[in-house]
């Protein structure tokens, strides 16, 4: 690119808007760090960008109560080197005082106002249900399956090229990815839509002022989050996802799960997604309640939750400790 120089990273912002030059690439594979380096640069970038701060100027203690510990959010079943790398860059590259890691999913139903019931976090990479009961996340009836919004893009990518419109580089899938945003939705009745698709279009202007007109490819995509199996994946549709991690739940437990159905993650932004799904699965019992789409986009509990401000301040793991933890894991030398 002229005026970059050889080797420059471009991150955020700034990479969105010369998309069209460049070759992008994404640190996390169905939430899983597979680039360290970059998720580094990202990390970085965070705090002199974004936060505007030195990362060694924000700890500070005061009767020994961590002001500003920082709080790091994973998908559930993540393996265990991912948080200790994530750990070790935090404490020994950027010098923070404690570091706190948590479920996203159980964030999210902090920033609900409930603590008990069972989130459906679907967002790039992976989607899962995890049943919370008084604030703790149940591990045994966890549900994950690594099929989400990167998957629709991609299942969208190769619609399109079938009716024409070919994207192939990494830029063009961002477009893809805009496509998807602004009208891709959940079909009530996907037999009927099919019907319908030759006489209702919507027609989309590319960033390069081309119209693309868009038919059954707009529910099509999203089709696979309940049908997996479209795109050769054996997994459950979120749907039965949901249903599967109550059921491992005791029976007790099930009846203000059920009542308590939290809905998060931007792949669960469709318009008229079909929560039909749940009511056929569950039962006339019990009744869903859905989050407001405005709350999903992104996480805003952890400054407006008491309860989590609470755990952040209470369950950190400081410094010290991780320095006297990594020194026990060390292999002894003679």
């Amino acid at each position: 690119m002229a005026g970059a120089v050889e080797g420059e990273v471009f991150i955020g912002r700034k990479a969105a808007e010369l998309r069209g030059l460049l070759k992008i690439r994404y640190p996390l594979e169905h939430g899983i760090v597979t680039d360290w380096e970059d998720m580094e640069r990202i990390w970085q970038y965070i705090y002199t960008e974004e936060l505007k701060t030195l990362s060694e100027e924000v700890g500070v203690v005061t009767n020994f109560v961590l002001i500003h510990p920082v709080l790091l959010t994973e998908a559930p079943l993540n393996p265990r080197h991912n948080r200790d790398q994530a750990a070790q860059i935090f404490f020994e590259t950027f010098n923070v005082p404690a570091l706190f890691t948590s479920i996203q999913a159980v964030l999210s139903l902090y920033s609900s106002g409930r603590t008990t019931g069972i989130v459906l976090d679907s967002g790039d990479g992976v989607t899962h249900a995890v049943p919370v009961y008084e604030g703790f996340a149940m591990p045994h009836a966890i549900r994950r399956i690594d099929i989400a919004g990167r998957d629709v893009t991609e299942y969208l990518q190769l619609l399109l090229r079938k009716a024409g419109y070919n994207f192939h580089t990494t830029a063009e899938k961002e477009v893809v990815r805009l496509i998807k945003e602004k009208t891709c939705y959940v079909a009530t009745s996907p037999a009927k839509e099919e019907k319908e698709a030759n006489v209702k279009f919507d027609d989309f202007q590319l960033p390069d002022g081309n119209i693309i007109r868009l038919g059954a490819e707009r529910f099509r995509a999203p089709e696979i989050l309940f049908q997996p199996e479209l795109i050769g994946l054996e997994y459950p549709g979120i749907h039965q996802v949901v249903v599967d991690s109550v059921n491992r739940a005791d029976l007790d437990l099930r009846k203000n799960l059920f009542a308590n159905i939290v809905l998060s993650g931007g792949s669960t932004l469709c318009i008229g997604r079909r929560l039909s799904h749940f009511g056929i699965s569950v039962g006339s019992l019990y009744m869903c309640r859905d989050r407001d789409l405005e709350e999903r986009v992104y996480w805003v509990c952890g400054d407006t939750c008491e309860h989590v401000r609470d755990v952040i301040v209470n369950l950190p793991i400081s410094s010290l400790c991780f320095r006297y933890i990594s020194r026990l894991r060390r292999p002894p030398t003679f």
